[in-house]
């Protein structure tokens, strides 16, 4: 029996979870502030502002711009909402969604001078407990689901079986979602990678071969593992879909937005200029200073982020970034 599912945000990845939702046989309606995109989804079935790769959404997806209308018979609400806008955007839903609903987020990245992770930014501005409340990371290119490509995700939720809920409604031929209780891992991972990619991304954009690549992803996984369980996540987290299958997708396709913005800063863009070419917004540029403050909040070094946040705030080159990720001393991995 299919569930009554409505997504919050109509971007690129939300119309394509959207899509996996009603092709699990659920009745989905996007949730969109822009009066096209809802039009779009609506009368043709179609998101050409945002996901143009797909020319027929299923016929089981509906749209509306009004809030109320949106959320009022909904067992799931999925949160698909650029990740600093979250608190601001949600606080206009807190009153609005069912009491019995679960609330999941799609979202990836760390809050702006909060350093809150969007776990705790939803469930603060709704005042949701912790088992209506699930997150789901993986090595997820919204592109290629879009295109039916075989992936899998992870549910997390404090409560096994609501995650197994959420997990069974995006159940399909083509998408498999796990399931975990490690809520803390799920959204270190999902928002911390973000980071790596865009060094990463710069890395390529320079020249740079395999070797460096494959240096800045492992230590960029050391760097998150540490954080992650400084806060209290599982470490073998990182080890599964959510952490290296994550950062194996997000760092080696030019599909990913943050290694997009990567390579276009290694190039010789500038921050500014890379913005105005990117399309979409670019979590990991927000969340490398938030990682920064997180990392001295929590006693973790996090060298990577740091010579990224210089990258981003100073214009420091490639060569330069890639200099300060080590001291000169000799020290164990």
């Amino acid at each position: 029996m299919g569930k009554n599912i409505t997504v919050l945000g109509a971007g690129a990845w939300g119309t394509t979870f959207g899509q996996v939702l009603a092709d699990a046989g659920n009745a989905v309606t996007m949730w969109a502030i822009e009066p096209e995109i809802v039009e779009g989804i609506r009368d043709h079935h179609r998101n050409a502002v945002r996901l143009p790769v797909v020319e027929q959404l299923p016929d089981n997806m509906t749209a509306t711009g009004d809030r109320a209308d949106a959320v009022k018979d909904a067992d799931i609400v999925v949160v698909a909402i650029a990740a600093q806008f979250a608190r601001v955007a949600l606080a206009e839903f807190k009153n609005l969604i069912p009491e019995d609903a679960i609330v999941v987020s799609l979202m990836k990245g760390i809050e702006r001078n909060t350093n809150k992770r969007m776990d705790e930014v939803v469930r603060e501005t709704l005042d949701l407990p912790a088992e209506r409340f699930a997150a789901i990371s993986g090595p997820n290119l919204s592109k290629e689901i879009a295109l039916r490509n075989p992936a899998a995700t992870v549910v997390g939720c404090a409560d096994i079986e609501n995650a197994r809920k959420v997990a069974e409604a995006c159940t399909t031929a083509y998408f498999k979602p796990f399931v975990t209780t490690d809520v803390i891992g799920l959204e270190m991972c999902g928002s911390l990678k973000n980071v790596t990619a865009l060094a990463v991304g710069m890395a390529r954009g320079a020249g740079y071969g395999e070797n460096t690549a494959a240096m800045i992803e492992t230590r960029g996984l050391a760097e998150l593992t540490a954080l992650g369980a400084a806060a209290g996540a599982d470490p073998k987290t990182f080890a599964g879909l959510a952490g290296v299958g994550d950062l194996i997708a997000t760092c080696g396709s030019p599909l990913s937005r943050n290694y997009t913005f990567g390579s276009n800063l290694g190039k010789g863009l500038s921050v500014e200029e890379a913005t105005k070419v990117s399309n979409g917004v670019v979590e990991g540029v927000p969340t490398t200073d938030a990682v920064v403050a997180l990392g001295k909040q929590l006693g973790v070094p996090t060298p990577l982020a740091y010579q990224m946040s210089r990258v981003l705030n100073e214009g420091i080159s490639c060569a330069e970034m890639l200099a300060g990720l080590f001291g000169s001393e000799v020290t164990a991995e």
